[in-house]
């Protein structure tokens, strides 16, 4: 368990942080909608299912105000890298930006569900006590709509409504409906199965239908969804007057003639609508996020160099007035001859030292093949490259440990060529804020043969590494070092490597310790 701690402290307290507030605001509101007095006569029609609805109702709102914020990029890499505060344990945390984004948007689905289920319910029920001819108390709430404006509480008015009719036709249930549809096609369209398979499926709809209908749809109808408020409660004026405690049985009982004031008839009010105020700052914050994104990409790329390496492998070096860069850093690269709305994520193979940014694009589907068969083409103009970045990640931090470990698999190299390639010009330049231990440490390791990505040359070891021989030798040789591991390459290696990891690492401060750091894009 102590070597779990290690890795993984500061995910689990965000973790239990997150279903801890969420656990607070379903609770403190069901509660609050189950015993107060407020909503006694409310829940004289709806029962249980009120709470259920309002409890569930706070969570979604807590959650839509954080879904945004994991995919806000551009805020990422500004915590990452400008912000001071930002310590090393934090900016690892922002490597799991998307696998929060995923749990966010799970609990979104979760509590859509509760939600909608017991609003189904408090349909139902207002249908009912609408159509009820007895004397009970939901049936007498039920009509008094009939006493004014202000004495309604079942939003309900006719006995020939159906539950289907107010669900299609009135402000929350069509915004509810929409909502929900919404959620659903954007989740279903993120699973790994559709982006490994159909990425364009996933792209289309998750990308696109977020930034021209999801603040339209989703987010739009969260804020317009409680306005016509369906769901009242009884009004402080009508409280201090007529509390329910003391004059519900009245309303059943009185007679006509009765001047009590516990006869008056209860006045009731629509609940305020309140998701606007979790959600306006995040809207915002992403607004300019995505105008930053569009005012970057339409400025102008030039590519200066096409390089066809040996297994269909295009290097690409270009450059853009104003591009500054760091090692392990990603772009989002769009080409309009292949299609002019897809993005696609790339890791920089340059270093910083370079007059140019460059990447390495290896077929891995129809947009990768179809961009290596265009710039073969020689006799055609060159095709216009658009690119959006560059963003932070987690190889950005390999000089933060005092030993790195980098493990690339296949076309996952290419966030450590940056890296290598820095390290040589550091050294080549004499530059000692890196310690020349380590600039020597890596041209040891130079051979004759010449990298693909890299250009470098390096020694080359065929086979899968024996990584508890690895760790082990690493442990050995540095007894008390903080030992990062940087990861680019498939789940089945980062399983591996982090119980490798979790294996090696102790909480003692004499021994060493291995953080885990794997590329999400």
């Amino acid at each position: 368990m102590g070597n779990w701690l290690v890795n993984h402290w500061f995910s689990a307290a965000v973790l239990v942080t997150w279903l801890g507030i969420n656990i607070f605001l379903f609770t403190y509101y069901f509660l609050f909608f189950d015993q107060d007095a407020r909503y006694f006569y409310t829940r004289a029609i709806l029962g249980s299912a009120l709470a259920w609805a309002r409890g569930s109702a706070k969570c979604l709102n807590f959650n839509s105000m954080l879904i945004l914020l994991p995919v806000c990029r551009n805020l990422l890499s500004f915590l990452r890298g400008t912000c001071s505060c930002c310590r090393r344990t934090l900016r690892r945390q922002l490597d799991h930006n998307l696998t929060f984004h995923k749990l966010v948007a799970y609990a979104l689905v979760l509590f859509t569900a509760v939600h909608t289920i017991a609003h189904l319910f408090n349909l139902e029920r207002y249908n009912q006590s609408q159509q009820a001819t007895d004397c009970s108390l939901p049936a007498v709430l039920s009509k008094m709509h009939q006493k004014g404006s202000n004495k309604w509480l079942n939003p309900i008015h006719s006995n020939e409504t159906t539950v289907e009719y107010v669900a299609f036709t009135t402000i929350p249930g069509l915004t509810g409906v929409i909502i929900t549809l919404a959620l659903i096609l954007m989740v279903t369209s993120s699973t790994e199965f559709i982006r490994r398979n159909y990425f364009e499926v996933f792209w289309y709809t998750h990308h696109l239908f977020l930034i021209y209908f999801l603040f339209l749809i989703y987010f739009a109808g969260l804020v317009i969804h409680g306005i016509a408020g369906m769901v009242r409660g009884q009004t402080e004026k009508s409280m201090a007057e007529v509390h329910p405690h003391r004059c519900a049985q009245y309303l059943t009982q009185r007679d006509q003639n009765c001047t009590h004031d516990c006869c008056k008839d209860p006045e009731f009010g629509s609940i305020p609508a309140e998701s606007w105020k979790w959600v306006l700052a995040p809207i915002l914050l992403y607004f300019f996020e995505r105008l930053l994104r569009v005012w970057r990409a339409q400025q102008k790329v030039v590519v200066t160099k096409v390089v066809m390496h040996p297994a269909r492998v295009l290097e690409l070096q270009m450059q853009k007035k104003g591009f500054r860069m760091e090692v392990g850093q990603y772009i989002f690269v769009n080409c309009s001859a292949i299609s002019p709305l897809e993005w696609h994520p790339f890791t920089l193979t340059s270093a910083p030292e370079e007059d140019f940014f460059s990447i390495h694009v290896r077929v891995g589907g129809d947009w990768t093949e179809r961009l290596i068969d265009t710039f073969q083409q020689q006799n055609l103009k060159m095709p216009r490259i658009e690119v959006d970045g560059p963003f932070g990640t987690a190889s950005e931090d390999v000089f933060q440990y005092e030993v790195a470990m980098l493990v690339g698999a296949g076309i996952g190299v290419t966030p450590f060529a940056s890296i290598l390639k820095s390290i040589w010009y550091k050294f080549q330049q004499g530059d000692q804020t890196l310690k020349t231990k380590k600039a020597n440490n890596v041209a040891l390791h130079f051979d004759t043969s010449t990298d693909t990505v890299t250009g470098l040359r390096h020694k080359t070891s065929f086979g899968r590494p024996m990584w508890n021989t690895e760790f082990a030798a690493v442990a050995a040789a540095h007894p008390r070092s903080v030992v990062g591991v940087f990861l680019c390459g498939p789940e089945a290696l980062a399983k591996s490597l982090k119980k490798s990891c979790h294996q090696h690492s102790s909480l003692d401060p004499r021994k060493v310790k291995f953080y885990f750091n794997k590329e999400n894009f």
